[in-house]
């Protein structure tokens, strides 16, 4: 996507951003953004750097450190009345949108 940027559209960009915040705020803009890049930059290396260096920070997963699976037992007996349905046919669903429609 990006291979496909030639100089000119960098110039309409740069347009674009000129007319939309002004001359005077461009410095302060690009301040800012070189200000999130240095930080980004530094959480990065600071992320690699973690990684490998220190692997006692995180506890290794031994089995003193799993949680047992606990047994809930048997389960209670549950009286379940069984479920009834009323037949509905096309025919009587046809004659309750007719009355509906009058």
């Amino acid at each position: 996507m990006l291979g496909n940027l030639q100089g000119w559209h960098l110039i309409v960009i740069l347009a674009i951003v000129l007319l939309l915040f002004g001359a005077p705020k461009l410095p302060g803009l690009a301040r800012s953004v070189g200000q999130s890049m240095r930080i980004f930059k530094s959480e990065v290396k600071t992320m690699k750097s973690d990684d490998p260096a220190n692997p006692e920070a995180k506890p290794a997963e031994t089995a003193s450190n799993i949680a047992e699976p606990t047994t809930l037992g048997k389960p209670a007996d549950v009286n379940v009345a069984p479920v009834t349905t009323a037949h509905v046919s096309p025919t009587d669903l046809g004659s309750d949108q007719n009355t509906a429609s009058r």
